[in-house]
């Protein structure tokens, strides 16, 4: 086992930018992620989680980006549009494409359209 005193050692001689390329890889690496986390029962600052968690989300496509004919193909598929509507909906950049969808549907249809090249946001 590698000695911890040793390794916070080297690790205190790091740059700020060298210390957050480190945690950057640590995140990748092991899959974990360095942000803070609140425990359930535990108090939370003032309006943090006093939102009820939403169940329905709209899917807004914010832009097509650079391969149109991609993001116009999974519009027809997903939303089992004809050719001038998908291609109106991308034109029309941001538009909501898909109202009231789960929130697990909302992220596949989210997934599909980033992977055609689209940025997408939940709302």
């Amino acid at each position: 086992m590698a000695d911890l005193g040793k390794i916070v050692e080297e690790v205190s001689k790091f740059t700020a930018l060298e210390l957050s390329d480190l945690v950057k890889k640590i995140e990748e690496k092991f899959g974990v992620s360095a942000a803070p986390t609140f425990a359930v029962g535990a108090p939370t600052p003032e309006g943090v989680g006093a939102e009820e968690e939403k169940t329905t989300f709209n899917v807004e496509l914010k832009n097509a980006g650079g391969q149109k004919i991609q993001v116009i193909k999974v519009l027809r598929e997903a939303l089992g549009l004809g050719l001038a509507d998908a291609k109106g909906i991308t034109d029309a950049a941001p538009k909501v494409v898909k109202e009231g969808l789960d929130k697990a549907a909302a992220e596949e249809l989210k997934k599909k359209l980033e992977a055609a090249g689209a940025v997408v946001e939940l709302k």
